[in-house]
Formats: structure tokens, sequence, C-alpha cells
């Protein structure tokens, strides 16, 4: 991101009205697989944003590289408001500190914050976070899948196998989805995922065992499920933050009108019930305020990517 650039196209989001975007259509990429709550909560959005805009949005998946497949593509789209994404911020927060070029894009507007479930697969002969660690620390390595390199999930399997010394193998997939079905059948030991309704089901009727949650305090959904401050250390208070982007160089004017159209949309009561049945939180403010938090989401994970690296 270039910051000013950003910041700029933020400024006048939280008063400007809504006006038609007019003929044709606005394609809203997704950056992960259908089936997962991303791609429901993005399916929501963008019938609900259509209306508000005064035309149609249309969902695409592009799932890939923990969202950077998408925003890749977006960089390159024409910076005129038909064209968007909805991703975490691992893209421009997280893997970047891993070596992955920082998409050109520009931030509109936060959606939800999500917290990061770690939870054993049927492969997993342990009943809790201290059996995990015990079998980590053994002669064979446990498989731990994420939904890809310099993802919210990657940095806690780092933050796990430098603090606590453990055996592990990163297994990445490209979304949710395909990475749960393979957790059912015990492809691997280890998943972190966001926090879900599947996935929330699957640990109630115990297919998964729950090991950790990432958030800063316990979910009400899985209330006997430890935070990672409780079972690892503080650094791992680790939630997802989801939004919307559109390229870089998008007119201000435009950007300010997309945040106040997605502000409109975040406060529908339906929209907060499918959040909220997720555990999932919404992520209100500017476009201004939503570029400042992935700014300082990047700064504290560089410092905790350059701690792990040493």
């Amino acid at each position: 991101m270039r910051r000013r650039q950003v910041l700029g196209a933020a400024a006048a989001a939280a008063t400007a009205p809504i006006r038609s975007w007019g003929a044709g259509v606005v394609r809203l990429m997704v950056a992960y697989p259908p089936g997962g709550v991303s791609d429901q909560v993005a399916r929501m959005l963008a019938e609900r944003l259509g209306p508000e805009l005064g035309t149609t949005v249309i969902v695409e998946n592009r799932p890939g590289a923990g969202g950077g497949v998408a925003l890749a593509q977006l960089a390159v789209a024409r910076a005129d408001g038909r064209t968007l994404a909805f991703s975490a911020i691992s893209p421009l927060a997280l893997s970047p500190h891993f070596g992955t070029p920082l998409p050109r894009v520009a931030p509109v507007s936060g959606v939800m914050h999500t917290p990061l479930l770690l939870v054993g697969t049927p492969a997993l002969a342990a009943s809790g976070f201290a059996d995990m660690v015990r079998l980590a620390r053994g002669n064979a390595p446990l498989r731990w899948a994420t939904s890809g390199v310099g993802t919210i999930g990657h940095l806690a399997l780092e933050h796990m196998r430098s603090r606590h010394h453990l055996a592990l193998v990163h297994i990445p997939y490209s979304g949710g989805a395909p990475q749960l079905q393979d957790a059912l059948a015990g492809r691997f030991e280890l998943l972190s995922t966001n926090l879900a309704p599947l996935q929330i089901e699957y640990v109630r009727a115990g297919r998964l065992t729950p090991l950790a949650l990432g958030a800063p305090q316990r979910s009400a959904l899985l209330p006997q499920v430890p935070t990672f401050a409780e079972v690892a250390s503080p650094a791992a208070h680790l939630t997802s933050l989801f939004g919307v982007f559109a390229p870089e160089g998008t007119p201000a004017e435009t950007v300010a009108l997309l945040n106040a159209a997605c502000a409109r949309v975040l406060v529908q009561p339906g929209f907060q019930r499918l959040l909220a049945d997720a555990g999932n939180l919404p992520a209100t403010g500017s476009a201004h305020a939503f570029a400042r938090e992935i700014e300082r989401q990047s700064a504290a994970n560089a410092k905790l990517v350059e701690t792990l690296q040493r």
C-alpha cells in the first residue's frame, strides 16, 4: 500500500452519500473456496451491497495463497470501483514478512474479526493442548494444516514451533472447506481454522478435538476451549481481520462511497446474526481506520516474525 493514497481515499468515507453505480455489474472476488464461512459472509455481503450501490454484485471465488491470489488479481484490475475483493488482511499484514510481494490494493472496509481455532483430527492421539505438546516433542513430527503460507494459522504454527520447540510439518491449503474434509478423514494431526458453525458442530460431536482458541477471551460458543494465551503465550492472541479491497488508484470518492455502502450492510440485523452465529464480530469503521489497522498489525507481525526467525 502507498499510505498517503490509501489514507487520503478513506477520509470522506463516514459521511459520503450512496449513489447508483449505473449500468453493469460489480465483481467481488472472494479469496477462498465456496462453502466456508468466509464465502458465506462474502455472498451475503454481495447480495446486500447490490441494492446499496444500485447495481448487481456478483461473486467470483479466487482461492489460493491465503488470499494472495485474489488480491494479486485485484491489483491489476481497472480502478473504477467495479472490481473488488473480499479477503483477510494477511496478504498485506503478514505474508510480506515471509517474503511474499505486497499486493498494491486499497483497503475499503473492514467486515469481521474471526478467532483462530486449533483442533486435533482423528489422527491425533491427544485429549488436549498439553498432550499435543508432549507428542510434538517426540520422535515423529505432527502435521499441521493451515490455509496457506503467510496466514494467521501459519503464524500460529511458527509461534508454537519456536516457543515450545515442537516438531511440526506445515501442510498449506488453499482454503477452509478442503482442509476441513481432510481433517475429518485424519490426513494430518492438527488443523488451524477460523471459528465457524461447521467446525463448532464437529467439535461438539467429538469428531474434532479442540485444543486452543486465538482470541482475547474464551468464546461463548465453545466455553470449554482455552485461549492460546492460557496454554501457550500472550503473543498468540490471534484473530483474522477480513475486509473489502479495491485496486490501488481507485478514486477517493469511489472508495468513500463503497465504504459507506459496506457500513450500511454491516449494521443490518441479518448480517450481524450471520457473524454472531459463527463466533465473529463486525469490523466497522472508515476506510482510513481499516488502513491504519492493517499498518498496525503489519508492524506487530514484523516484530513477531523477526523474533521467530532468529
